[in-house]
């Protein structure tokens, strides 16, 4: 099986949900959180993703859903 972890290399030790640069990378076009088969993250890792996003979201700092 074929994994695509284009993530890997530059995967910060800590996600803070106030660098809406880095988080962009893991979220989609369609405003979606990218799953772990493409992030090529850890469980743990992905879940303090996915922590911090929804934390950016809550304040506004991402977008909930981007429009087409």
């Amino acid at each position: 099986m074929l994994m695509n972890k284009r993530f890997k290399k530059d995967t910060p030790a800590y996600f803070d949900y106030k660098d809406v640069k880095t988080l962009q990378r893991f979220i989609n076009m369609y405003g979606q959180i990218e799953p772990i088969s493409k992030t090529g993250l850890s469980a743990k890792q992905q879940r303090q993703l996915a922590t911090a996003i929804k934390r950016a979201r809550h304040l506004a700092l991402l977008p909930f859903v981007t429009a087409n």
